[in-house]
């Protein structure tokens, strides 16, 4: 149940980090597009371990099999089911922890709700599972080019007190994969790639806030009441592994101004007919795109492997310590950016289906962002 996503582009996946496999089935592709699997693959490589000095150094190529859905290099209609074989696992170096609970990690939480856990690299609950939801989000990616030009760029803004300067305008997913930190701030990345090697070296662990922009979505999008369009991104976007915290457009921010300061105004626009004068919205309202790009952040807490003694208990509460083993990453955020433009294709593909399905036309042209 918890591993479906989706009402009318509806994503399943399954697999454990140290199984023999992790996929995904797709429902709801629209039939006859050309799907292009070296794309979908380019993103699994953005989201693989082993890229950089910045992650774990775990060997796996995260190659991706289409399994069903394709004939001919083009989509059925049908199911798209899909797998990535794991060739580097390692179950053993988690063998001292089965029978403890690792601080902050999903050990005693998983044991608590099914009675049963996968000791081994936390099963499920390790960020491995999001190689399905890549994979499945480059499909998304590949819908929406097929719907309008529709673009989705995340990159690193913050690593701990480090903050970049983005204009997210302007911001290129080519500047982004130009540094390891996938910050297109040359300067800020140097800064965090730097912050990143010193807590690996001193074997702990920081996090960060992952911006991302859609352009070029259409107004129209989105299911008041329960299904909002920022409500479904939120779930969307907290349903990754260490994501704690969510906002869109001002978010936190805008509860220091007062209305007055907050509304985005509307004002003609030559091209388009109308716009907005500022996007503190973040490209939402009432729940529905307004045409504006869609603006949001993501707030990734530290890695909860650290390489230090900590105190724990076992499965039978007695107090125990514990030093993890295995290969982790120091930080989570330079390979959250393709998992986080994944869920925000995966919301807008669904929402635009959901759209088509009940109005029947394309949505109006997007705003100017």
């Amino acid at each position: 149940m918890g591993s479906t996503f989706g009402t009318l582009f509806r994503v399943s996946t399954f697999g454990e980090s140290h199984g023999g496999a992790l996929g995904g089935v797709v429902e709801g592709c629209p039939p006859g597009l050309t799907l292009d699997l070296d794309a979908v693959q380019a993103e699994l490589d953005r989201r693989r371990p082993g890229q950089s000095a910045l992650t774990t150094m775990r060997g796996e190529t995260d190659t991706v099999e289409v399994l069903s859905g394709l004939f001919e290099g083009r989509t059925l209609g049908t199911s798209i089911g899909f797998v990535v074989r794991n060739h580097d696992a390692d179950p053993r170096a988690y063998a001292p922890f089965a029978d403890r609970y690792r601080p902050s990690h999903a050990d005693f939480t998983y044991d608590a709700r099914y009675g049963e856990r996968a000791w081994a690299g936390g099963g499920r609950a390790s960020a491995r599972e999001t190689v399905a939801r890549v994979a499945a989000g480059a499909i998304a990616r590949q819908v929406l080019a097929s719907l309008g030009p529709v673009e989705v760029v995340a990159w690193v803004d913050t690593v701990q007190d480090l903050t970049s300067t983005v204009d997210s305008a302007t911001v290129t997913a080519a500047a982004v994969d130009a540094t390891p930190v996938r910050c297109p701030d040359a300067s800020a990345a140097a800064a965090m790639e730097a912050r990143i090697k010193q807590v690996r070296s001193q074997g702990d662990s920081v996090g960060g806030i992952v911006r991302c922009v859609a352009r070029g979505v259409p107004a129209g999008l989105g299911d008041p009441v329960f299904d909002k369009l920022e409500a479904d991104l939120a779930k969307a976007m907290l349903s990754l592994p260490a994501a704690k915290g969510f906002e869109v457009g001002s978010g936190f921010a805008g509860t220091r101004m007062t209305g007055l300061q907050h509304n985005d105004v509307f004002v003609p626009d030559a091209t388009r007919g109308i716009a907005t004068a500022t996007n503190r919205s973040g490209g939402i309202q009432g729940g529905i795109s307004n045409g504006m790009p869609i603006e949001l952040a993501v707030a990734f807490k530290p890695v909860a492997t650290v390489f230090h003694a900590q105190d724990t208990v076992d499965t039978a509460g007695r107090a125990t310590t514990l030093t993890p083993r295995g290969r982790h990453d120091p930080c989570v955020l330079p390979r959250a950016v393709p998992m986080v433009e994944a869920m925000m294709c995966l919301v807008l593909v669904d929402h635009w289906l959901r759209w088509r399905g009940q109005v029947g036309a394309p949505p109006p042209v997007p705003l100017r962002g």
